[in-house]
């Protein structure tokens, strides 16, 4: 069997200082037992900084000014819909499921990116902030 892959978007400053968005996958993954008695499973460790776990809740109708994500961070979407538009001019929706890195500090003027809730349901997110940015090529 092949081994799978796990999609998810990357905001990142190219080196003009922009914002951009590009999807990229985790792979990697192997047969092993992850826990101990339970049957073999496909698993991959990503990354081993040190992590804290924020919950933030998007309004519809609420619009966020241009920011820069405030530390490295994995947005995982758990209910609802939501845009990010970095300066590139790239417009991604999520929705429950998808993944994205905010690794946009540092960006030209600090404009970093905007983003907004879609739909009228407001929109919940989990982050797991990141000590350091992983180590990785942007694309």
């Amino acid at each position: 069997m092949k081994p799978p892959i796990v999609k998810f978007w990357r905001v990142w400053v190219n080196e003009m200082g922009v914002s951009c968005q590009s999807l990229h996958a985790f792979d990697n993954h192997q047969q092993s037992v992850f826990a101990q008695g339970a049957a073999p499973i496909w698993s991959a460790a990503h990354s081993s900084v040190g992590n804290q776990l924020v919950t933030l809740v998007l309004m519809p109708g609420e619009v966020f000014d241009w920011h820069e994500n405030p530390v490295p961070q994995w947005i995982i979407t758990l209910r609802g819909q939501w845009a990010v538009k970095t300066m590139d001019g790239m417009v991604v929706e999520m929705k429950p499921g998808d993944i994205s890195f905010g690794g946009d500090q540092e960006t030209l003027n600090r404009q970093g990116h905007c983003s907004w809730c879609i739909g009228d349901l407001p929109t919940e997110l989990l982050l797991v902030q990141a000590s350091e940015t992983p180590r990785w090529n942007p694309c």
